[in-house]
């Protein structure tokens, strides 16, 4: 990796005051301190890459949680996300990132045109950016899960889109896309974290290429998915039919709360199912279960029971239990990909970039899923970042 010496970038995340978001901005305040190894950031593996330098970067957010960043670090230190000898030094960043988050969308306390809403949550994007003199902003969601929303219009035209947005009669747009769609109006970089429609919306990618922005998602992947997407290659590259993939996901803290919903559930496990078929080469019989334990806190655990079939029919077994912790693995994502989305829009990419597919369970812009794959697109193309293409 290269580190490019000029250009500051802002990270804003939206779900600021989340565990991820909350874990990135520690890490991030530590890796700048020299306080602790960038163990998980694979950005710092990617050779010949332009990159921002951790330095460079300045963190906003949109959240409609008023939790401060302290309360949810020492929070999170208590379960064994964030060392405690680390909370002290990383206060004055957090109160930093605490003063520039702004309230977000929420469908039940906005009055008005959805494009009210849309120039609101641009314009704290554009002040930030003045505000911090920096050459461009990255938006990341990694807000709760959303349950899907069948009845969002396709809307294949910017035009459509933003006349209905106008209609004070209407609500088309879920919050997580009224986000993507404030980041693009506003000229800044986009990446989905989450299984939400988000910026998946074919308007949505005319407006990000109009204005020469890249985005990337969706969903990011940290634990059970990360697995599947290394070991299901190796059953269709040794010929090996895989009859069952079975997984059980036990959870705790907000994402645990989030998806004993079952409609809120049903976005990660559609995500999580689609990318195993595409994987195993066609449909499996994959049954899934995310169960909310609290009692874990903000560890995840996940158990998989994979039944195949071998040489004259013999039948066999794999299973693996991952247990993480979520917002560990997630946080480094969320630094690489502001990195890596602030690079791309500074060499003039704009649109979908599908060689982030790497980070994210349901890739938008790609159909591989073979994590080998991924990293070697991933890799050859951070290469090329630093110059206009």
């Amino acid at each position: 990796m290269t580190v490019s010496a000029s250009g500051r970038v802002g990270l804003w995340l939206v779900g600021a005051r989340g565990s991820v978001a909350t874990t990135a901005v520690c890490g991030l305040a530590a890796l700048r301190a020299g306080l602790a190894p960038a163990t998980g950031c694979v950005t710092e593996r990617l050779p010949g890459a332009v990159l921002p330098a951790w330095d460079d970067i300045v963190v906003g957010g949109h959240d409609l949680v008023t939790t401060s960043y302290e309360k949810r670090a020492e929070h999170l230190s208590r379960a064994g996300v964030i060392p405690h000898h680390l909370l002290a030094p990383v206060v004055p960043a957090l109160r930093a990132a605490d003063a520039e988050v702004r309230d977000g969308y929420h469908p039940t306390t906005h009055r008005g045109p959805q494009a009210l809403a849309v120039r609101r949550l641009a314009a704290d994007l554009e002040t930030f950016r003045f505000k911090h003199e920096l050459e461009r902003v990255v938006v990341v969601n990694v807000a709760s899960t959303e349950p899907p929303v069948p009845h969002v219009p396709a809307f294949e035209s910017w035009s459509a889109l933003s006349a209905a947005l106008d209609d004070p009669a209407l609500s088309v747009l879920p919050p997580s896309s009224v986000a993507a769609c404030a980041a693009l109006t506003a000229g800044c970089s986009y990446v989905d974290f989450t299984p939400s429609t988000g910026v998946a919306i074919p308007a949505l990618d005319e407006l990000a290429r109009h204005n020469g922005v890249p985005y990337a998602g969706r969903d990011g992947k940290t634990g059970e998915t990360l697995l599947r997407t290394a070991l299901a290659p190796m059953f269709t590259d040794r010929a090996l039919r895989v009859l069952s993939w079975s997984g059980t996901n036990l959870l705790g803290g907000g994402d645990g709360a989030t998806l004993a919903d079952p409609a809120s559930a049903a976005s990660k496990l559609r995500s999580k199912s689609d990318g195993l078929a595409t994987l195993l080469g066609g449909p499996v019989s994959a049954p899934l279960h995310i169960d909310n334990v609290p009692d874990l806190g903000e560890q995840k655990i996940a158990w998989d029971h994979v039944t195949f079939e071998g040489f004259l029919g013999a039948r066999m077994s794999l299973q693996f239990t991952w247990t993480g912790l979520d917002s560990a693995l997630a946080a480094p994502l969320v630094l690489d990909l502001t990195r890596l989305l602030a690079a791309a829009h500074a060499s003039g990419i704009s649109g979908v970039v599908p060689e982030l597919g790497f980070f994210f369970k349901d890739p938008l812009g790609s159909e591989e899923h073979r994590f080998d794959h991924q990293s070697a697109t991933l890799t050859a193309w951070a290469q090329t970042l630093g110059g206009a293409r």
